[in-house]
């Protein structure tokens, strides 16, 4: 009797979401996780920077998705931010630390019940800071959404100065990979850059629009490493209208149902491995038919 080998059991790849940054946009990531809980796709890990660290965190904490969502319809920017006196920023974003304390029912990574990182930017050093496994969750979320030159630098317990992780990592695909995601589905809130804006007409203008595209140019490289890309059509939206979260959502929603095939194709599992021995004895026995077919010829013959 030939021995029999152990079937491999069908496992599925592990799935990492990559939340983008992109201030009031971010909203749209809400409606991308209501289409793939819809479809029942699984969310291993989360990886968030800025906007998507806090949609981010919300689902690691394992925040019902309906929570989540009344929440993006709701947040306005006073939930985020209160005007300062420093000369390193226009408001602190203390208010957003102490929003998420209030709301989320887990603000320490240890306890998170979905694995999570949020990148942020060392202004000293200009390196990516990723969040992860320990710590404070809350301060991790405000850290990520620090804008710079609107929203104070903060420090955290190893005396780096952190600002808003869109600098370095707008899509932190590198982070979510990091974090063992085998399949990793990137949302990215600005692949359409600002439709609203025409041809600068001012000194501003270009500045701002030569930043765009650097962000988007950065954010390419990015997005070569994910699997599955999501682009919300957001483009034609500002990103400081954050009262227009219905709309933000709505899209979310449509772009999350295009990419619905691809993803689920991704997650077929693999064959069982079966033994060989079957088809060789199969093999075998046609051989020999064959051989007993030429015998029998050759006799009548």
């Amino acid at each position: 009797m030939w021995p029999r080998r152990a079937k491999k059991i069908p496992t599925r790849p592990r799935v990492g979401l990559a939340l983008s940054g992109g201030a009031a946009r971010g909203i749209a990531h809400v409606g991308v996780l209501m289409a793939l809980a819809r479809h029942n796709i699984p969310i291993d890990c989360v990886a968030g920077t800025s906007a998507g660290a806090i949609v981010g965190g919300a689902l690691a904490s394992g925040m019902p998705l309906e929570e989540i969502e009344a929440i993006g319809r709701a947040l306005r920017w006073r939930d985020m931010g209160r005007v300062t006196l420093s000369r390193l920023g226009v408001q602190s974003n203390a208010r957003l630390e102490e929003f998420i304390r209030a709301r989320f029912t887990i603000t320490r990574f240890e306890e998170l019940p979905i694995p999570f990182a949020a990148v942020a930017t060392d202004l000293q050093t200009g390196n990516a800071v990723v969040l992860k496994d320990t710590g404070d969750l809350a301060f991790a979320i405000r850290a990520s959404c620090t804008i710079p030159g609107w929203y104070v630098p903060v420090t955290d317990d190893e005396g780096r100065t952190l600002v808003d992780g869109g600098l370095v990592a707008n899509v932190p695909t590198a982070a979510v990979r990091a974090l063992g995601a085998e399949i990793v589905i990137a949302v990215d809130v600005n692949s359409e850059g600002a439709k609203f804006l025409g041809p600068p007409q001012s000194a501003i203008g270009v500045v701002v629009q030569s930043m765009m595209v650097i962000q988007r140019t950065i954010a390419s490289h990015q997005l070569e490493t994910a699997d599955v890309i999501i682009q919300p059509r957001v483009g034609h939206i500002r990103w400081d209208e954050i009262s227009r979260g219905a709309e933000f959502i709505e899209a979310g929603v449509e772009a999350g149902e295009e990419a619905i095939e691809k993803i689920k194709s991704l997650l077929q599992p693999e064959p069982e491995q079966t033994s060989k021995w079957p088809r060789i004895l199969r093999r075998r026995a046609a051989q020999s038919s064959k051989e007993k077919l030429r015998h029998s010829v050759r006799r009548t013959s």
